[in-house]
């Protein structure tokens, strides 16, 4: 049976790696090991995997300094895997360059599931975007027509919400942190207006039908940011 993904464990527990490539194998992935920032550096150059699971207390460097990194050469994805909870912590890396973060200890099943959902049809993924598509279950997103459809049935948005929405969908399935959403709807200026941006959430929820408390489309993660559900969610 042919590997769905190699996928590069960064972790300087040896019980830890040991775990997720037996669970990684068992599910047939491929699987790649580093104890370091700068071997998951090199590797990540050298062995080319699909997505990285990336520890941050490495005893070489930070790991969200080892995402910086990366990123200046390679989009990669990049799944934290950490005991560190904070805020503050999820919000740097996600804003380094990462694309989900999950707090130890973890589930497997979960960890699985947000696997598969960043490695899911990644050249679909690619090509949707370049068509300016995104159907979302029963949502159809077209960015060139400015319309958005539930159900087959339009939806009225204004401007700002339409593209709140598009920025989130082109990142369903990835958590979209506070900073890059004001960033790239509003720019630069506004990337500390939090509270402007829940006003536009809430409206764009009601829009949606999508209940807050028990969400379909938009799921917030308290003073991080927001991540678009994707259709296997």
């Amino acid at each position: 049976m042919s590997a769905l993904g190699r996928i590069l464990i960064v972790d300087d527990e040896s019980q830890i790696r040991r775990f997720l490539r037996v669970a990684l194998e068992a599910h047939a992935y491929a699987v790649a090991e580093a104890t370091t920032g700068l071997e998951a550096v090199q590797k990540t150059a050298t062995e080319e995997p699909d997505l990285i699971v990336l520890d941050l207390g490495l005893p070489d460097m930070d790991g969200k300094d080892v995402i910086a990194r990366v990123r200046e050469w390679s989009q990669t994805p990049i799944l934290v895997l950490s005991v560190r909870q904070e805020e503050g912590e999820k919000v740097e890396a996600l804003d380094a360059g990462a694309q989900d973060y999950v707090v130890k200890p973890f589930g497997i099943k979960e960890l699985l599931a947000r696997i598969r959902t960043l490695l899911r049809d990644r050249s679909a993924s690619d090509n949707a975007v370049g068509h300016a598509v995104v159907e979302i279950g029963d949502l159809h997103i077209d960015v060139a027509a400015h319309e958005v459809r539930k159900d087959g049935k339009p939806l009225r948005l204004t401007r700002k919400e339409f593209e709140v929405l598009w920025t989130l969908a082109r990142h369903a399935g990835r958590i979209v942190t506070h900073r890059t959403l004001l960033h790239e709807v509003w720019g630069k200026a506004h990337e500390h207006d939090t509270q402007y941006l829940r006003v536009f959430i809430r409206q764009l929820r009601q829009k949606l039908g999508d209940d807050p408390a028990s969400p379909r489309y938009i799921m917030n993660d308290p003073g991080v940011g927001y991540r678009m559900l994707d259709s296997a969610d």
